[in-house]
């Protein structure tokens, strides 16, 4: 095993396995503790809100390497991942996927047919849903939205984002402006990872 070798085979397992993002048939890079959803994002946001929870939709793609950098860059940073996990559910899309996904109106889509009218087109994009079901109820996730990262955005963006929906800012702040204020925070606290 050469010095390359050995290092890339430390920092796997340093990062453990709660960390480390795996492909899935798909060719998705996905995370363990992505909400396991039967795709009625009625009951995925129900579930979410009462769990304390917010709701984000992923949509990403096969050979996405913005899709692979959040997941090994942003996601791999312990504070990101940990803040993630205990604040939203994440259920992931495929943007050109078949399954079948029933809107907060109701109706059902194919994946590829749910991100045409949601309006995404690239990938990684990021829905953020508002905290309640009845603020989505008969709405499509795009009427119901309350924030979108649309494609990746780098480790102290990401994280900004997510505390940006997690305190409901949305509501009487600009994101740039929000984010110009919490930016010296987040580097202090380490949320930048390796890259910032």
């Amino acid at each position: 095993m050469n010095r390359r070798t050995a290092l890339a085979t430390f920092l796997a397992l340093a990062a453990g396995p709660a960390l480390a993002a795996k492909v899935n048939d798909d060719g998705l890079h996905v995370q363990d503790w992505f909400l396991h959803s039967f795709l009625d994002l009625r009951d995925d946001l129900k579930e979410s809100q009462e769990a304390g929870k917010r709701l984000v939709v992923v949509f990403e793609q096969k050979g996405c390497v913005y899709c692979r950098d959040m997941h090994e860059v942003n996601l791999a940073v312990p504070k990101i991942n940990d803040y993630i996990r205990a604040h939203f559910n994440v259920v992931q899309l495929n943007l050109f996927g078949s399954r079948e996904v029933t809107d907060f109106d109701g109706k059902v889509h194919a994946e590829k047919d749910l991100a045409k009218r949601w309006g995404v087109v690239f990938t990684p994009t990021l829905v953020f849903l508002p905290p309640t079901l009845a603020e989505a109820q008969g709405k499509s996730g795009r009427d119901a939205e309350v924030a979108r990262m649309p494609g990746y955005f780098r480790p102290l963006t990401f994280i900004g984002m997510f505390r940006f929906v997690k305190e409901q800012r949305y509501k009487d702040l600009h994101f740039q402006k929000y984010y110009g204020e919490i930016f010296d925070e987040l580097k202090a606290a380490g949320y930048g990872g390796a890259t910032n």
